[in-house]
């Protein structure tokens, strides 16, 4: 089983290519390479092959790093499956988990975060809770989302370690968590991993 990831960018030309695509480049990477394990494609779409249990956490990295250029974001859909065809490039492989993650993307509307895999009951919650959750990842600010990034990329460390990261107090970093809902998106992708291993 694997998941993959489908994404568009929202609003991507009211930046240079040059100054987001770092950013988005960055985090793909975490999970591997180009082409085999994410591509991006067609200047503002891509996919990403993650395990099912670093999913959800890949999406939330990817909208936080493009939600630190203002008025960026990202439409994500993740689907859930087997691949059963292994191509060089991510975008021409093929299985469950691909045509749940197309069909997935082509449903996303106003919401621009959902799963799709082959336990409707499952995806039923998960989604819910994901229109939850982007009540408050839809209103990051580029700050918010470059202090939830770091804090999500480097779990072992403290608030004062942050704060030395961005020249700034524990206190600052302590709001700033607050306001991004770190330690509720934190339960979300603890909540959603532990369903997820069950499958």
């Amino acid at each position: 089983m694997t998941s993959i990831i489908t994404g568009d960018i929202i609003n991507s030309r009211s930046l240079e290519p040059n100054e987001w695509m770092p950013s988005l480049k960055e985090v793909l990477n975490l999970y591997g390479t180009a082409p085999q394990q994410w591509e991006v494609y067609r200047g503002d779409s891509f996919q990403l092959e993650v395990p099912p249990e670093k999913a959800l956490e890949a999406a939330i990295l990817i909208k936080a790093s493009l939600k630190q250029f203002k008025k960026m974001d990202a439409r994500l859909a993740i689907g859930i499956g087997e691949k059963s065809f292994t191509a060089n490039k991510i975008t021409e492989s093929n299985g469950t988990a691909f045509i749940n993650s197309g069909k997935c993307f082509e449903q996303l509307k106003k919401n621009t975060l959902a799963i799709q895999s082959t336990f409707p009951e499952l995806d039923h919650t998960l989604n819910i809770m994901f229109d939850l959750a982007l009540l408050t990842m839809n209103n990051w600010t580029p700050t918010s989302a470059r202090l939830l990034r770091a804090a999500l990329e480097h779990p072992n460390m403290n608030q004062i370690e942050l704060a030395e990261i961005f020249s700034t107090t524990q206190g600052n970093i302590s709001q700033g968590l607050k306001r991004a809902g770190h330690d509720e998106i934190t339960k979300l992708i603890n909540y959603y991993k532990s369903q997820i291993t069950q499958l």
